[in-house]
């Protein structure tokens, strides 16, 4: 199954939808993102902006979910921010602004108002 991602004016996601593999290959058998938005848009109105996301990150970095951001520069699918003081590194995974603690024996929650782990 291919899964398509609709996009809002700022490149938000705000839906992602499966469709069927038939629909996306060409008279040949090759897949074709364009005709994967040309049924998505079918359904859901000629003005609406979808990029097709991987279930398994083959592609476009992760995999699109809703609140993702499209990066269309670096053609690739951004997660939420999960917290504001998180910045984004250059393999655009978000990164804290203090490591997560080296000790695996116990499990940290991230403290967003002191911005630092405390034990969970």
């Amino acid at each position: 199954m291919a899964h398509f991602a609709q996009l809002d004016e700022n490149n938000k996601v705000i839906q992602v939808i499966v469709v069927n593999n038939d629909v996306i290959l060409d008279a040949e058998g090759n897949e074709q993102e364009s005709l994967g938005i040309a049924f998505c848009r079918s359904l859901y109105g000629d003005n609406t902006n979808w990029k097709q996301t991987s279930y398994n990150a083959n592609f476009r970095g992760k995999m699109a979910g809703i609140g993702s951001t499209y990066d269309s520069v670096n053609d690739i699918f951004i997660p939420p921010q999960p917290f504001p003081s998180w910045i984004l590194n250059d393999s655009n995974i978000w990164i804290p602004p203090v490591p997560y603690p080296t000790d695996d024996t116990i499990k940290y929650l991230w403290d967003e108002e002191n911005t630092q782990w405390v034990e969970g």
